[in-house]
């Protein structure tokens, strides 16, 4: 078994190979003469037949490499390749018989039989030779009763193709023991011998094969179906494995490396976005469109996803240099998109952002552009509103100036019946917006959603370095939910509001449901393989500043609009006069001037009288109002 164990020389696969080729050239004669060969056929065989068959074998072999493959490793690949190149040797003996029927008064030098009997058993001999040595590898080398008895979530072509994964590949240690059916429909069928169950099979069949890992091989499962297989699974401490798109799969072939254990995120995404891409097209194809905060975790994805709507440039906005560089070299090199413009800046410099707009006249403004962290801003509440407020505003009355078609402002459900100083001044952004786009020819939109998976800064990435350092993990409170969602499904439906929009309107995204973050802190130590409380612990460290128990996307005084998308609906909001908005909005503006943070909050408080801090040292002013 040592010798299985080892490469054979590439010459000795050779050599066999050549040697299946003289043995399948007498029994082909063998059959095709009953097994009594004519004295002058067996002469014929071996002066012109035999010579001319080994030569285009041989040559047909040494440029194909067809005997280069490691033996053990045989796939239906390997099977194809094989019938190719015996195939092509075939078609040249017929193409030798031409020319000797021409040159040697119609004389045949090698029997058309002779030829479809030859490619059948050199076909069948050299792959059943090859898929037998990696038979016996698998049962001497790496025999099944070593193997790790796995369940395969799905029945459609891409299960097929993770069980031939797992097959082909004798490093894995993986035996695929059942199918589950999420949808039900195949319950009680097999495929290749292997039974399909239902879902609610699966805690019966872990238990009854010991089973250590679960695949998900399915984008048909819902992401409730989803978790709760991965519920079932973590509750037995079963790790689930997931595969990457067809995209990343190297050489159009899924290899069993590429199959990774399943992170947080992939849990928490929700079934597919279906788009309008004409309107979001419509929007988008042939024209200029600028990003602000395009270096950010929002912005970056928009710039990517603008890429598939054939714009004539994108102006890349922020003042990050380092991360506005390396989108720049990504969309170069990845999505091979060179029609953009990196510039550096700052929304509140009046000339320069006159100056970009006047030379470049985006027709789009994606304003994504924000100081986001919450406990940073309740410390430096002159730097939310000088950024988040006169950044907005500041830009959207350039856009105002330069009749700008749309100007589509990135928001946070942090805005509504703000606790913190950050929501505060991302409401007043969407008040001053919507107040100008009364008296403005161009389509001032707002886009309103929570949390996104990934972002920079986000509860998940810190989780995750905590659970990597031993622990613990620091929750705020027992009772904080909050509502999440990828970027990418962020970023699309920011683009289909954008298209959708006449101006004026706050767009609301269906965030689901929330997520209770003990919830999440727990779930994310289980998938790590951890147990709770005694591989890592959960501790509480309270609210900070500003943070709320419960996110809403909705103040008590909005109700909303459904739209064409059924995951976007308006929120309908009294609107502001816009005059009076302005006027306020000034005199913050001066009170930020004085970088006195209770004279700067008192006046936000004036502004979005929904503004009630919470755990914060500026609930004193509410006490003062009452």
């Amino acid at each position: 078994m040592k010798l299985l164990r080892k490469n054979t020389p590439r010459w000795i696969i050779f050599l066999i190979d050549i040697t299946i080729c003289v043995f399948s050239v007498f029994l082909s004669y063998l059959l095709r003469f009953n097994f009594s060969i004519p004295t002058h056929e067996l002469t014929s065989m071996f002066y012109y037949v035999l010579p001319i068959i080994l030569i285009v074998r041989t040559i047909t072999f040494i440029i194909s490499r067809l005997y280069a493959g490691i033996v053990r490793f045989t796939s239906t690949k390997d099977a194809e390749r094989i019938f190719l190149v015996i195939f092509i040797g075939s078609t040249s003996f017929t193409a030798i018989n031409a020319i000797t029927y021409y040159f040697l008064n119609n004389i045949f030098i090698i029997p058309f039989s002779i030829i479809i009997l030859d490619l059948v058993i050199s076909v069948f001999v050299m792959t059943y030779s090859r898929f037998l040595v990696k038979l016996l590898y698998l049962e001497y080398v790496n025999p099944s009763g070593n193997k790790e008895n796995i369940i395969i979530v799905g029945t459609n072509e891409l299960a097929h193709t993770v069980k031939r994964t797992f097959d082909n590949d004798v490093t894995m240690k993986y035996k695929v023991v059942a199918f589950i059916d999420p949808s039900g429909q195949n319950n009680g069928n097999k495929y290749e011998g292997i039974n399909i169950f239902s879902s609610e099979k699966l805690s019966a069949l872990i238990e009854k094969h010991k089973i250590t890992s679960v695949v998900f091989a399915t984008k048909f499962a819902s992401s409730e179906i989803k978790n709760n297989i991965s519920d079932i699974c973590l509750s037995y401490n079963v790790k689930i494995l997931i595969i990457p798109e067809a995209s990343k799969w190297i050489n159009g072939e899924l290899s069993a490396n590429q199959i990774k254990e399943i992170k947080i995120e992939d849990l928490l995404e929700r079934d597919p976005i279906k788009l309008n891409k004409d309107n979001i097209e419509k929007n988008t194809i042939g024209k200029v469109i600028m990003v602000t905060g395009a270096a950010g975790s929002i912005g970056r994805e928009i710039v990517i996803q603008l890429t598939n709507y054939k714009p004539k440039l994108i102006i890349l906005f922020d003042q990050a240099e380092t991360p506005l560089n390396d989108i720049s070299l990504e969309l170069e090199e990845i999505f091979k998109f060179n029609d953009f413009k990196l510039i550096i800046g700052d929304l509140t410099n009046v000339k320069r952002l006159e100056y970009i707009i006047e030379r470049y006249k985006p027709s789009v403004i994606y304003h994504a552009a924000a100081y986001k962290h919450v406990p940073m801003m309740e410390k430096n509440p002159a730097e939310a509103v000088l950024t988040n407020v006169l950044g907005t505003k500041t830009l959207a009355n350039i856009a105002n100036k330069y009749n700008v078609e749309r100007f589509v402002m990135v928001s946070t459900d942090k805005a509504v019946n703000p606790t913190n100083v950050m929501g505060a001044s991302k409401r007043i952004a969407e008040i001053y917006t919507q107040a100008l786009g009364t008296v403005s020819k161009t389509r001032f939109i707002t886009t309103r959603f929570g949390n996104v998976l990934g972002s920079n800064g986000s509860v998940i990435p810190r989780f995750r370095a905590q659970i990597e350092n031993g622990g613990p993990i620091t929750v705020t409170h027992p009772e904080i939910t909050r509502y999440f969602m990828t970027i990418p499904e962020a970023c699309q439906l920011v683009l289909e509001a954008g298209a959708m929009g006449n101006g004026g309107e706050i767009f609301i995204f269906d965030m689901g449901k929330s997520v209770k973050i003990i919830d999440l802190a727990k779930k994310m130590i289980r998938l790590s393989g951890l147990i709770v409380d005694k591989d890592i612990k959960i501790v509480f460290s309270g609210l900070r500043p500003g943070e709320k128990i419960y996110e809403e996307l909705l103040n008590n005084k909005e109700n909303t609009i459904p739209t064409y998308h059924s995951q976007i609906m308006i929120a309908k909001v009294i609107e502001a006069n816009f005059n009076e908005v302005n006027e306020k909005i000034k005199n913050l503006i001066s009170a930020v001037s004085t970088y006195d943070n209770y004279k700067i909050v008192a006046q936000m408080k004036q502004i979005v009288p929904e503004f009630i801090s919470s755990n914060s040292v500026y609930e004193k002013l509410d006490n003062n109002k009452n």
